[in-house]
């Protein structure tokens, strides 16, 4: 239940206790998240280095799939772009493979307008999504200054909007924007790279307002949006003909409560969104390493990739313990 419906009673009330039933499976998937084994396709190899375009001046010596594997070992093993290039030696040479490895300067360069086209996840079927953001700092000059010197701090944040698929724990969308971009504006950019049928939407009260339905239901005319609408939130002019889903949330909480709407239409899920960000923060960091939003923008997806990954190795699944 929200903290703000008990605070005046917590202190009366248990806290709610839980164990992994899949602890096993789980002990084992975690030990293979730190596992070094290393494999390679054909596939792989043979687009390690780009085919020759036939077009004047000197072709890259590196692909993307290069560079965006350095950057995928570099977010998983939080190493600088020096180290990254050298544990990418390292693992050509364990595996006797004659290829070309990026230079650290080349890396940096480069990733900052890699191309991104593929989905982070392609779901089996429709899916309901939870829509969320989250501040990821920014640390450069003014973190320094301020320490050296004094002053007011100049803090300069990201805010890294992502949908996550509750049943599966996956993101399967990703943006990342500064801070003067508002959270519901990024509602159809995040529905636009998810490629399948969308059953549901959950998002916070910050997202509340018709912009959102209409995003929604521009991408999925029947697909349900749970989102609580704010205290002051009064029916439509059509809610007596033809009622919106926000009619009748607003007329389901009348007659059961805030509390009893949220059982009622499923709201308790848009928790795992939150765990989403918090493993974000703990497996990649709560700042970001690269400079130009431009690289960061490109770091943030490549990260939720890597996530993707772990989670694809297993996940712990709770009991409540009654």
């Amino acid at each position: 239940m929200p903290y703000k419906h008990n605070e005046p009673r917590r202190h009366h009330i248990p806290k709610a206790k839980y164990k992994v039933a899949n602890w096993p499976a789980y002990d084992r998937a975690l030990q293979q998240r730190g596992s070094l084994t290393v494999w390679t396709t054909p596939e792989a190899l043979e687009a390690w280095t780009p085919a020759k375009t036939g077009k004047r001046g000197r072709p890259p010596a590196h692909a993307d799939l290069a560079v965006e594997t350095a950057v995928m070992l570099r977010l998983a093993m939080g190493r600088p772009w020096r180290q990254t290039e050298g544990l990418l030696r390292s693992i050509m040479q364990l595996l006797g493979l004659d290829l070309p490895v990026p230079d650290h300067t080349t890396l940096a360069r480069r990733s900052a307008r890699l191309a991104l086209t593929t989905a982070l996840k392609v779901p089996n079927g429709a899916v309901s999504v939870i829509i969320d953001s989250s501040g990821l700092k920014v640390f450069g000059a003014g973190e320094w200054q301020h320490e050296k010197h004094g002053g007011k701090p100049h803090r300069t944040w990201r805010r890294l909007h992502i949908a996550v698929d509750p049943d599966h724990g996956d993101i399967l969308a990703a943006e990342l924007t500064t801070t003067d971009e508002g959270d519901a504006s990024q509602v159809g950019p995040l529905l636009d790279q998810i490629a399948a049928p969308i059953r549901a939407v959950l998002a916070d009260g910050a997202y509340d307002g018709d912009p959102v339905y209409r995003t929604v239901a521009e991408r999925q005319p029947d697909a349900r949006v749970i989102i609580p609408p704010r205290s002051t939130a009064v029916p439509s002019g059509t809610a007596e003909v033809v009622p919106t889903q926000r009619d009748h949330h607003i007329r389901m909480i009348a007659e059961k409560g805030r509390l009893g709407w949220q059982r009622a239409v499923g709201y308790g899920k848009r928790s795992l969104v939150e765990t989403a960000c918090y493993r974000y923060k703990v497996l990649i960091g709560r700042s970001l390493r690269a400079r130009s939003l431009s690289a960061q923008k490109v770091e943030a997806r490549i990260a939720c990739a890597v996530i993707n990954r772990m989670t694809s190795l297993g996940r712990p699944i709770f009991q409540k313990v009654s």
